[in-house]
């Protein structure tokens, strides 16, 4: 098995489904890294001159995975389809049975096929997955046919060492195999961190780059997560490791790949970018028609207009966006970027014009790589093996997954800048709190650790209304405690401003709020000014900034994560239990068959304006 690691080694993967043979495959050695150049099963042997100077390569991709082998629930499980006369429907999407059979069936009549993942294809995932530590999503990765995949930052959830034994294969040192006599043989394909490095010996934590060949085709990948990804995982996650820049590393690897005479290259970068709001969240919208429609901005299109003209496409992620743009390059021409949403609901299908002569893909101002974003509907037959990997490991998980832990009268969504979900997820967390310290005033929940909707009508056999632990663990999988701090009135009121300046000025991060806690939230104003600082009340009463307040928030916010460095400055820190056992204990004591849990409003933020 070829290592996770970067190791001046001449050796390669061959998968054991054989589904990357070997032929001929020498490894490109690159600042001392492996370039695993590798022939698919079934390479065409006809002679080059007789296909003409241009072949198509299809680039199919996506990104943001996180652990949905079933079809996702509630809004989490849709996409918005634009109709030809304007109006836009709602379809149901996602599932690996049908991402499966979508890029199967996509694969029909395309000579040269290639596949590949911007990074999060685990971490943050359902029960069915995370509880086997996203062993079942690797498999099933292996099986659908994924040719390599950038990390992202989810991949660093459970640390370096974790992520290297889902590359290479072992048992979990813990858990063990899961099945008497079962051996995980870990994943089928590489994963590229271009940019994260050792922070001792300064090498690549994993490998750079990978070149897929078939035949007279060779293609570079460069896989990259954000470089800001220390500020989003835990510090154990990515303890002992460096993120690098992303264009500085990118252009840095497209220059040793050319070096090596690969002229055709792949960016796969776990950072992402937001279509305008006119684009209504349509997966399907026109990206590059003129008009105030058009284009993404965020940090990907600044990525994408800074790298060398070296690279000729980028496949993205983390912002769960969907999209299929172009953005010029340095020298003026245009190249795609891509996003398909996120859970597997899109898969993006790219035409790459690949000219046999210089090996590069042809792409001038007129001429760019055809992208387009596609839904994984239901509507499709489901592939079979994925049926029978699901099963497999639904068998496993059902006696913890089924177990009900609580009753709802409807749905618990997680939309909106103060959702229902994410209110009733602070409140579990206060009441938590206060079983370890009767002084706890107020808890706030990170809305990007609310995973998943609470839906009244689930997609198991319990009934409606019932909340299951495997429900639950869909929503909060991250093994987060629950964690007391001190905070000043004056410090409680910069947490909130942290909300929507500083890292979070772009893209605000509005944290949930237990009941007790209310203020104003104006978006017609600009960074700390946005929040209304004479509204904030705590029970009724405006905040003393000279007091002192007992603050509930998770282990990952407790660090200062999401950009809140105010919350790592707290005072006579408490660690209590597990996020996932405090919203279970709060739905048990507060919900019942006969007296289901409502909804909570949603009114304890007032919103002026649009963020």
């Amino acid at each position: 098995m070829r290592s996770g690691r970067t190791e001046p080694s001449g050796r390669f993967r061959t998968t054991r489904r054989g589904r990357r043979a070997a032929a001929g495959a020498a490894a490109l050695a690159v600042a001392g890294s492996l370039f695993a150049a590798a022939q698919p099963a079934g390479a065409d042997s006809t002679d080059k001159q007789d296909r003409g100077r241009t072949v198509d390569v299809q680039l199919l991709s996506f990104n943001d995975f996180h652990g949905n082998l079933e079809p996702p629930q509630g809004s989490s499980g849709e996409v918005a389809e634009l109709q030809p006369d304007g109006s836009k429907e709602t379809v149901k999407a996602g599932g690996v049975e049908y991402l499966a059979t979508s890029l199967r069936d996509a694969r029909k009549g395309n000579r040269y096929s290639v596949t590949a993942a911007a990074g999060d294809l685990v971490g943050a995932s359902p029960l069915i997955s995370g509880l086997f530590h996203d062993e079942p999503t690797v498999e099933a990765m292996n099986g659908l046919g994924l040719d390599v995949a950038g990390v992202g930052n989810h991949e660093f959830d459970e640390g370096i060492a974790e992520l290297r034994r889902l590359q290479d294969g072992g048992n979990h040192p813990e858990d063990g195999g899961y099945q008497e006599g079962r051996t995980y043989e870990g994943a089928d394909f590489p994963y590229l961190a271009a940019n994260v490095t050792d922070e001792k010996t300064g090498k690549p934590a994993l490998d750079p780059v990978y070149v897929w060949e078939k035949k007279d085709v060779k293609i570079g990948f460069i896989g990259v997560t954000l470089e800001a990804t220390p500020d989003i995982v835990s510090a154990e996650g990515v303890k002992g490791l460096k993120f690098h820049d992303e264009i500085e590393t990118i252009d840095k690897y497209a220059k040793q790949l050319r070096r090596q005479g690969v002229e055709s290259i792949v960016a796969l970068v776990h950072e992402g970018g937001y279509p305008a709001a006119s684009a209504g969240g349509a997966y399907n919208f026109d990206c590059d028609t003129p008009g105030p429609g058009a284009g993404i901005s965020g940090p990907v299109a600044e990525i994408a207009k800074g790298t060398t003209a070296s690279v000729d496409a980028f496949v993205t992620g983390h912002t769960h966006q969907p999209y299929a743009c172009t953005i010029p390059d340095p020298d003026g021409n245009p190249r795609s970027v891509t996003s398909a949403s996120s859970f597997g609901r899109l898969y993006t299908d790219t035409t790459l014009t690949y000219d046999l002569r210089t090996g590069d893909i042809v792409r001038t101002a007129t001429k760019v790589p055809n992208a387009e974003n596609h839904v994984v509907d239901r509507e499709q037959r489901r592939a079979r093996d994925m049926t029978s990997l699901v099963k497999e490991w639904n068998a496993l998980a059902a006696p913890i997954a089924a177990k009900p832990v609580g009753y709802v009268s409807g749905d618990i969504l997680r939309k909106g800048t103060e959702s229902p979900l994410g209110d009733l997820i602070a409140d579990a967390q206060l009441a938590h709190a206060k079983t370890l310290d009767d002084s706890a005033r107020v808890a706030l929940m990170n809305p990007g650790g609310i995973r998943a909707d609470i839906t009244h009508a689930a997609a198991g056999d319990e009934g409606d209304g019932v909340v299951t632990y495997g429900e639950g663990f869909t929503v909060q999988p991250f093994s987060n405690t629950v964690n007391l701090t001190s905070l000043t009135g004056e410090q409680l009121l910069q947490v909130l401003r942290e909300q929507v300046s500083g890292a979070n000025e772009a893209a605000p991060k509005v944290l949930q709020p237990s009941a007790g806690l209310t203020y104003t939230l104006d978006f017609t104003k600009s960074g700390a000014d946005r929040i209304v600082a004479d509204s904030v009340r705590l029970d009724g009463q405006p905040l003393d900034p000279a007091a002192t307040y007992r603050v509930a928030v998770n282990s990952f916010l407790a660090g200062g994560g999401d950009g809140f460095p105010t919350l790592a400055d707290g005072t006579d820190p408490l660690v209590g239990g597990d996020d996932l056992a405090a919203l279970e204990g709060y739905l048990t004591a507060n919900s019942s068959a006969d007296k289901p849990l409502a909804p909570p409003a949603a009114d304890r933020i007032t919103v002026i304006g649009q963020p």
